[in-house]
């Protein structure tokens, strides 16, 4: 079997304890964390934000383990700061405008370019790699796997709240970011000489200085020989980020084995998969998407189990039964979005979301 090999980013709120409204740690969090995580954890355009990165993880475990203890050293680094973490698509209550931008020459060109959609852009999010060696052959897994990512979506969306107001959106976050150029679901492309023809005309053009700056829920990273998931919000407890990454993992795999027997999933046009992610982004678990083939709404709980039934039979040679088994959890305990909305009711106070987002962020490690 071939490895499909896991890398796992997640983007952290950094929350000031006593306010618990987001703070900047001018980068004091990164500068320690430097001499005893190495490379694994960065700054963000904004300085109230932490990403961390596992290494080159060859199995869910390895993956759990790295990513159990990036969220462990960079909580215990904060609280030695007096600062604290999160794990949410967005603060429940922060305005950006108050945020501090990190000075570096990459992140200016950003702001001077995008202006006010740069500047407002203080979300958190998931990125999560699947190794493949074959350009081609992800191209093609890509293309075909478009057609899952909203219901992969569904189960992360954990973004209700936006600079104080509920949004009546599961994932507002998503509304956030679709305001940068080169974002949401990529088009089909035929082949990877296609791809990096689009790519070489935007350089070309001037639209963009190198293929990172394609910002797609989903793209054949342009310097790892991985598939790159950026489309879902950050979960916020451990159990449900490990479990997403399964299920990407068992997508490619699925995908590949059906690939390699000559067999292949029906390919749908990208206009139809944002309908099921403007469902997903609103509704999360508890809406309908649209089932293309046989043209009609189902309850989004029911494509997930159908999602599940496909998949099931590559679930045990990954050893991923364990993750794969947490996303009925989530359909029972609701996403984060949901756990937070229940905080809120019961409440009526975001600061009591904040405390809760925290304790989930570092439960089960």
């Amino acid at each position: 079997m071939k490895a499909f090999t896991i890398g796992v980013e997640e983007e952290y709120m950094v929350i000031d304890p006593l306010t618990r409204q987001l703070k900047s740690h001018d980068q004091k969090i990164v500068e320690l964390a430097a001499k005893r995580l190495n490379d694994q954890v960065k700054a963000e355009m904004h300085q109230a934000v932490v990403e961390a990165g596992t290494g080159i993880c060859q199995n869910i475990h390895e993956a759990r383990h790295d990513l159990g203890n990036l969220r462990k050293s960079i909580a215990d680094i904060a609280h030695s700061l007096g600062l604290k973490i999160g794990a949410s698509g967005t603060h429940p209550f922060s305005h950006w405008n108050t945020q501090l931008i990190t000075p570096n020459p990459r992140y200016e060109e950003i702001v001077n370019e995008m202006q006010e959609a740069a500047r407002s852009n203080l979300i958190f999010g998931l990125h999560v790699h699947i190794g493949i060696e074959d350009k081609n052959l992800a191209i093609h897994i890509a293309n075909t796997i478009r057609y899952f990512l909203p219901h992969v979506y569904a189960l992360t969306t954990n973004s209700p709240f936006w600079e104080g107001r509920n949004t009546g959106f599961k994932s507002f976050r998503a509304k956030v970011f679709e305001r940068f150029p080169r974002t949401g679901i990529p088009d089909h492309f035929s082949s990877y000489d296609e791809y990096k023809n689009y790519v070489n005309l935007l350089v070309k053009t001037g639209c963009i200085d190198n293929a990172k700056k394609i910002w797609w829920d989903l793209r054949v990273h342009p310097f790892f020989n991985t598939i790159e998931f950026r489309i879902c919000d950050i979960p916020m407890h451990i159990n449900e980020t490990m479990s997403v990454v399964a299920l990407f993992q068992a997508l490619v795999c699925k995908l590949t084995k059906l690939r390699e027997q000559n067999l292949n999933f029906m390919s749908y046009r990208r206009a139809l998969i944002n309908e099921n992610k403007w469902r997903a982004c609103r509704y999360g678990i508890d809406g309908k998407m649209i089932d293309f083939g046989k043209e009609m709404e189902v309850n989004t709980r029911a494509l997930i189990h159908e999602l599940l039934d496909f998949i099931s039979d590559v679930v045990d040679e990954l050893d991923i039964k364990r993750e794969v088994d947490y996303v009925r959890t989530i359909l029972e305990q609701g996403t984060g979005a949901d756990r937070q909305l229940a905080v809120y009711e019961s409440t009526q106070s975001l600061e009591s979301v904040v405390d809760y987002i925290c304790e989930q962020t570092l439960d089960g490690i």
